[in-house]
């Protein structure tokens, strides 16, 4: 599960529309001062769900982009199980994320940057590996990361050379 980009390397396919439209509502999360995260929900080939970080504004820690997005495909469908969906989102999920996918039944997960500190996918807690997991969806990582990790800098960069009060 490594990602065909790195720092010059050119990708191994072309980001698809949906990764695309993740990596545009992350760009929006952190225009409004949100850790930029993107997450899109699709099922047979459409855009169903489409959300971005949101834990500041309003204050709430389960605010992840993931989590907003499948809320809205639950709502579009009128249904808990996310059956026959893909997600895909700009950075690895959390353990809490990834536990919402494995409950929401997600068929197929794309993600853009692999998280070292915070993901749970191909890091720290592997949920998916657990044999308490009720679901494992396939998961793809790479797609759009040179895009998604320098987003990610770029947006802590900013606020540690921001001033503080």
């Amino acid at each position: 599960m490594t990602g065909p980009e790195s720092a010059g390397a050119t990708p191994r396919w072309p980001v698809p529309e949906p990764m695309r439209a993740a990596l545009q509502a992350a760009q929006d999360a952190a225009l409004a001062g949100e850790v930029p995260v993107g997450a899109a929900v699709v099922r047979q080939g459409a855009i169903i769900a489409l959300a971005a970080n949101a834990t500041r504004s309003p204050p709430d820690p389960t605010g992840h982009a993931e989590i907003r997005a499948l809320r809205m495909a639950a709502e579009a469908l009128g249904e808990e199980r996310l059956t026959g969906c893909d997600l895909y989102v700009t950075l690895e999920p959390c353990a809490m994320c990834a536990g919402a996918i494995a409950h929401a039944r997600i068929a197929r997960l794309y993600y853009a940057a692999s998280d070292p500190k915070g993901g749970a996918v191909e890091h720290g807690a592997r949920v998916f590996e657990q044999a308490q997991c009720l679901h494992r969806p396939e998961v793809y990582a790479g797609m759009g990361e040179a895009e998604a990790a320098e987003l990610l800098r770029e947006f802590f960069r900013e606020r540690r050379q921001a001033p503080r009060p």
